[in-house]
Order: C-alpha cells, then sequence, then structure tokens
C-alpha cells in the first residue's frame, strides 16, 4: 500500500511538472510573436504616415477602440501601397512583409496602445489572408496577443469598403 502511495505521488508530481514544463513553453512562443510585433511597432523610423501626416485623429466613428485620439503609420513595403496623397490605394493588396501600426492614444500626449497588422503569410499565427494581428501596450504588456489570429479584430475590419483590412479612407477620406 505505502510503495502504491509513493507511486501514485510520484506519477501526479511528474504530471504537473509535465504541465508546467508545456504551459512555459507556450508563453514563450506567445511571448516572442508580441514582442516582435511590439519592437516593430515602437521602432518608427522611415515610416509613412496616412496623408503624410503625423498629427492626431480624432476617433471615428466606426472605431471599437476605446482610445479617443490615433494615427497610423505604414513600413516601406507597407507604404507603396499609398497614393499620392498618403491613402491607401483603391484595391490595394499589402505585400509580404507589409507592416501597419495604429498608435492609440488616452489623450492628446499619451501614446496607450498599439494596434498591429503585420503581413506574415507563413507565419503560424497568420489568419487565413495572411496578416499577424497584435494588440500591443505601449508599455510592452500585451492586451491580445498575435496568436489568436485577429479574432476580436477581424469583424470590424471585414466591414464594407475595407482595403485588405484597412479603414482608413472610410473613416478619413
Amino acid at each position: 500500500m505505502k510503495k502504491t502511495k509513493t507511486l501514485l505521488s510520484l506519477l501526479v508530481t511528474l504530471l504537473f511538472i509535465i504541465i508546467i514544463l508545456y504551459s512555459c513553453k507556450k508563453d514563450d512562443e506567445i511571448e516572442a510573436i508580441d514582442k516582435e510585433l511590439y519592437n516593430m511597432a515602437s521602432a518608427t523610423d522611415g515610416f509613412t504616415w496616412f496623408k503624410f501626416s503625423s498629427a492626431l485623429l480624432d476617433k471615428s466613428s466606426g472605431s471599437g477602440h476605446p482610445q479617443p485620439y490615433l494615427r497610423v503609420m505604414y513600413n516601406t513595403v507597407a507604404a507603396t501601397q499609398l497614393d499620392s496623397v498618403g491613402k491607401i490605394i483603391t484595391g490595394a493588396a499589402f505585400a509580404e512583409g507589409s507592416l501597419v501600426v495604429k498608435e492609440l492614444y488616452e489623450n492628446s500626449t499619451t501614446l496607450g496602445r498599439y494596434a498591429v497588422l503585420y503581413k506574415k503569410v507563413n507565419d503560424p499565427n497568420a489568419d487565413v489572408n495572411g496578416w499577424v494581428w497584435g494588440y500591443i501596450n505601449a508599455d510592452g504588456s500585451v492586451a491580445e496577443s498575435g496568436t489568436k489570429k485577429g479574432s476580436s479584430c477581424i469583424n470590424c475590419h471585414s466591414q464594407a469598403d475595407n482595403i485588405d483590412y484597412m479603414l482608413m479612407n472610410k473613416y478619413f477620406p
């Protein structure tokens, strides 16, 4: 009887350790994609602003974000889909490597969060259209992990008149 209890206790302990190790591995993977998105979003050199302006915009009537101000920037790959006035070309499809970052401000001076779209088709975190979605707080903490494939974002970003999930032209013509 004592050997059975000892063996059972050992098995329970081993199972607990396996669960912990598996959980830690998964957390590291989540942290990696979110850290990558945060690092890309917060390094703004070489980005192009929507309509070529870094001025804050008032939140649109169609926004699901709680922050009252925003501005949107595009890396050099994504910026190839902007027209001569800095708006997204109608019917554009963003290429692999495109990074679109929406900075969401708590007030006129305080950046609160980044909403990030990164076109990385073969990434396991990409949605069916090849976008990796991130929702990262300005301090680097995660509001919604990139592993969720934009599950809380796609519904809004799929509304009529989106251009490859982008809504800036619709709400800021």
